[in-house]
């Protein structure tokens, strides 16, 4: 029987990659207290004022539960605030903070300088070749109903 590696399996590779990748970012942020999760919302939430929270866990692809235990985080850091949809009273809608902005400015080199690493080696054309099957894989795959 020949011996088999798990990096043979393309899930097993692109997940294995996935966790080098935002362990690595990890560490870069660990001074700013905030994970790579918090960080991405945080991001979110900068580039797009009044976002909702059920919008953000869309965009995010995060289920509502942990999308919501990260805004309050966020919230209790100082890092984003909530006010309420003057259209929905349901709804919130999202706003970082000066604190928030603040930290995305000084910590978006860290996350471009995890990623140029992890892609050293890789010429402009082959990353966009990568993006461009990542972007298809990922589309492929949210589009399955297993029961």
């Amino acid at each position: 029987m020949p011996t088999s590696s798990p990096q043979q399996f393309l899930g097993f590779l692109l997940g294995s990659t996935y966790r080098r990748i935002s362990n690595s970012f990890a560490r870069a942020l660990r001074p700013h207290d905030i994970t790579p999760e918090q960080w991405s919302v945080l991001l979110m939430i900068c580039d797009r004022s009044g976002i909702s929270q059920k919008e953000v866990a869309a965009a995010a692809a995060k289920d509502q539960p942990t999308t919501a235990r990260i805004v309050e985080l966020l919230i209790k850091k100082g890092f984003i605030r909530k006010s309420m949809n003057p259209d929905d009273r349901r709804a919130f809608q999202l706003y970082a903070t000066e604190e928030g902005r603040s930290l995305i400015g000084s910590t978006i080199a860290l996350e471009q300088q995890t990623i140029d690493n992890a892609v050293t080696g890789l010429n402009p054309e082959q990353l966009e070749q990568l993006r461009s099957m990542l972007e298809l894989i990922y589309n492929n795959t949210g589009n399955t109903h297993q029961e």
